[in-house]
């Protein structure tokens, strides 16, 4: 096989061409009507949104800037317009249960008016009922019953007052109660002449007192009987007269909410509760002691009423609110921790104390989104703590249960309000990078059944001519969107070019479509700078540049000291087991090629190549397996008859890092090679490239950046002509070089060389024929392979003959002995 010739500068870049669009700048192009390519996640999230069975919540999974959120919220939105609005959730007091308020599911709309009919009808009751128990009727009849109590009581002390009088005694009020003394002529008789009396009538009138005392306590037993008598009779009376006024003012919400059961049976309860604790409403508009600060600490409702504490219990707290709505909802959550998932009970001070109840209960993003879709980061929801087990305990049994993180996970017993349920009905579409999928698929067994839409996002589309042309449509549609200065074609081409380049690969466009539109924005910012009304291709290559100058402060500190000689790496010359390696640097989002020189040395022994950088603990698995590769290469092609005597190291030179990858294992052997053979290699030329046990090269990742690299230090020290870069074949369509390496290797100062074989690559490296192997197994005189055969038959041989040495010999009986 002949040695490839260098490519042609045309295939170092992919250029865009788009004369079959006739348009001067993108004012001229209609935006593109349907999403770029992705037609699997279509299919995938089309299915997520439609079906309607549990379980089949959306993971959509893909790098950053593919468009997850927008296609997964488009569609979103498509079909949540199709259907019906949510309902209204409103929490009302649980007048048996004050700590588990109730929830009620209303038609949209209806809890707001709910709200304000219940705070409508507090207000009239409170009016209404002090109306009606300052009527002249009330209070006519309640008089009558205070009378009726009052004279029960008079009668029976008067009956015992006149009994007393004819035996001579008076029944006095004192400050110890009620007691009994002596008469004399109408008058009590004091104890200084009692003591005077005839101990016949003392005794008379203390057995009188006694028996009298006995009559009076079996009356005062009687009085706690007739006051509650009295309190019954009173209730009764608040209660008649409170039920007319109940029934005429809550006549018209029964009609109203007639159709609504649960509406209803909230009434009626609320109905028995205001006739049963009438001094709530009694004691609001009584002047009492510290009224004024209670009235203070009263929430205030948005129409400005205040209602007291007492009268709290009787209000509706709106969770939901769906009046506006058109259809189901669609919402994004940019913090999804436990209580904005799920909601929480507020609290409020409230005469120096905390207080809760459940108008303080506040709805979470589940309840708000409750009836359509929810859209949340995966990573933040994993890293705020109980969110995820908090979302996926509302899917799997679909409720939200608002409870604190601390009731959660039953670290404490402290009374507090637990709300009823309310039954969830969503679909959440979780965005997330694949990593985070793959793990969650992997370490939590519910994932899967929570999450059984995946929908995996393209980062690429293949370049042909109808996607560029429906790339152009998009530019188009993204510089109105954004309101961005007309793009002219080149600096659409442009753009597509860039798209190109950044996922490494000629023949396909980067679907990372929020990287496309910064540096549309920068292109547009330096066309403003210089007052252009157009951008042009010029400026795109200015907002190129400029990124690159922003973050390429290590690469040039790097190429200074290579220039220096700080690192060593030659670019002219010759040298036996030393040639240029190629590596790639990533800071960040910006990624740079750094040359290496790699050295190999040799010496007869039993088949060891020895990797430095593994034995350092410098060195990754991947690199360790290129290495092992390239082993079994030699022993493959060069010890099939014959025992490998050969012992080599291979080193990165001046890598103070770890190094990964196989990339380098094609240079390491070309290295290896040359050392054998004692040919120099060619230091003119840097190398790039797996290799496989046939010694077929493979493809590597980064090509740009390594092919620049070293043509940026060409550069520094003067280009010759005699300068180049040795690649895979495989990667020539990866090609997308900048345009000052394409009009070097134009002018014949700078090579790219595509290489298919370890054959190929010796051949350019060294200028000597690689050789073929003939039908004898052997390989020509004169060329690379026959120079290494030969030499490692050398080995073979001299360890042959160390090994039967007497010494050696003497020394394995030793040994043995």
């Amino acid at each position: 096989m002949a040695s490839p010739r260098p490519l042609a500068s045309q295939a170092l870049y992919t250029a865009c061409h788009l004369d079959h669009m006739q348009f001067d700048t993108t004012d001229d192009v209609k935006d593109l009507d349907h999403f770029l390519g992705q037609a699997r996640v279509l299919k995938a999230l089309d299915l997520g949104v439609s079906i309607k069975r549990k379980g089949y919540n959306i993971f959509a999974l893909g790098p950053s800037g593919v468009g997850k959120h927008t296609l997964a919220r488009g569609l979103a939105e498509e079909q949540a317009a199709q259907e019906p609005p949510p309902s209204d959730w409103v929490y009302v007091n649980n007048f048996a249960q004050p700590s588990k308020p109730r929830a009620l599911r209303l038609p949209p709309g209806t809890g707001v008016q709910l709200k304000q009919d219940m705070e409508q009808l507090i207000e009239e009751l409170r009016t209404s009922l002090s109306a009606a128990f300052e009527s002249e009727e009330y209070q006519t009849r309640r008089r009558a019953l205070e009378a009726e109590f009052h004279e029960q009581q008079q009668e029976s002390f008067k009956g015992l007052q006149e009994k007393a009088k004819e035996k001579g005694l008076a029944l006095l009020r004192t400050p110890g109660g009620l007691a009994f003394a002596p008469l004399r002529e109408g008058e009590v008789l004091p104890p200084e002449e009692f003591q005077k009396l005839p101990q016949e009538e003392q005794t008379r009138l203390e057995a009188e007192v006694d028996s009298l005392q006995q009559e009076l306590q079996a009356v005062l037993l009687k009085v706690p009987r007739w006051e509650r008598d009295f309190r019954a009779r009173l209730r009764e009376l608040q209660q008649e007269v409170s039920g007319f006024v109940l029934a005429d003012v809550m006549e018209e919400l029964y009609a109203k909410y007639k159709d609504l059961a649960n509406v209803t049976d909230y009434l009626h309860a609320v109905q028995d509760e205001v006739s049963q604790n009438l001094g709530g409403f009694m004691e609001a508009d009584e002047e009492k002691p510290g009224a004024d600060a209670q009235e203070a600490s009263a929430p205030v409702l948005p129409d400005g009423l205040k209602v007291a504490p007492a009268l709290r219990r009787y209000l509706v707290n709106v969770l939901v609110d769906a009046s506006h709505a058109t259809g189901a909802p669609v919402l994004y959550e940019s913090n999804p921790t436990y209580l904005n998932l799920v909601g929480r009970v507020e609290q409020m001070a409230m005469m120096g104390a905390l207080v809760t109840d459940f108008t303080l209960i506040k709805p979470g993003v589940l309840h708000q989104a409750n009836g359509g879709y929810l859209i949340l980061d995966a990573l933040k929801v994993l890293t705020s703590p109980y969110a995820w087990e908090g979302l996926k305990r509302a899917l799997q049994f679909g409720e939200i249960r608002i409870e604190s993180p601390v009731q959660m996970m039953s670290l404490t017993s402290t009374v507090s309000l637990e709300p009823e349920p309310i039954p969830l009905d969503i679909k959440v579409i979780l965005v997330g990078d694949r990593m985070l999928y793959y793990m969650l698929a992997q370490s939590d067994p519910e994932f899967g059944e929570l999450f059984k839409v995946t929908a995996d996002f393209d980062d690429e589309f293949v370049r042909n001519e109808e996607v560029t042309e429906q790339y152009a449509h998009l530019i188009a549609a993204m510089v109105r969107k954004e309101e961005l200065l007309p793009f002219e074609k080149g600096a659409v081409c442009r753009v597509i070019e860039a798209a190109a380049r950044e996922v490494e690969d000629a023949e396909r466009l980067s679907a990372r479509m929020r990287n496309v539109v910064d540096l549309m924005e920068e292109a547009d910012h330096w066309a403003r700078e210089t007052g252009a009304t157009r951008v042009s291709a010029q400026h795109v290559e200015q907002a190129i540049e400029a990124r690159i100058y922003r973050v390429d402060r290590l690469s040039r500190r790097m190429q200074e000291e290579i220039v220096r000689g700080t690192i060593l790496i030659d670019t002219g010359g010759e040298a036996v087991g030393q040639i240029n390696g190629l590596s790639v640097i990533q800071m960040g989002a910006y990624a740079f090629g750094k040359p290496a020189r790699i050295t190999a040395s040799v010496r007869m022994g039993r088949g060891e190549v020895v990797d430095i950088e593994r034995e350092v603990e410098l060195s990754g698995p991947l690199h360790s397996k290129g290495v092992l590769i390239l082993s079994s290469f030699l022993r493959g092609r060069y010890a099939a008859d014959q025992p490998l005597s050969l012992g080599a190291s291979l080193v990165f030179e001046q890598s103070y890092g770890g190094v990964d990858g196989d990339s380098a294992s094609s240079t390491e052997l070309y290295a290896l090679l040359s050392a054998i053979a004692r040919v120099p290699l060619k230091q003119s030329l840097a190398v790039t490239g797996s290799v496989n046990q046939n010694g077929q090269v493979q493809a590597i990742g980064g090509v740009n950046e390594k092919i620049e690299g070293f043509f940026d230090l060409c550069v520094e020290r003067g280009l010759t002509g005699e300068q180049g870069v040795l690649i895979p074949a495989s990667n020539v369509k990866h090609l997308m070089l900048r345009k000052d390496v394409v009009a070097a290797a134009a002018d014949g100062k700078f090579a790219v060389y595509p290489v298919e074989t370890i054959d190929q690559g010796i051949e350019i490296l060294t200028g000597i024929p690689a050789g073929a192997r003939d039908d004898e197994g052997h390989y020509p005189p004169g060329t690379v392979n026959r120079m290494v055969a030969d030499r490692l038959a050398e080995f073979a041989e001299r360890r042959r003959e160390f090994e039967e040495s007497p010494d050696d010999k003497e020394d394995k009986a030793g040994k043995d002995a």
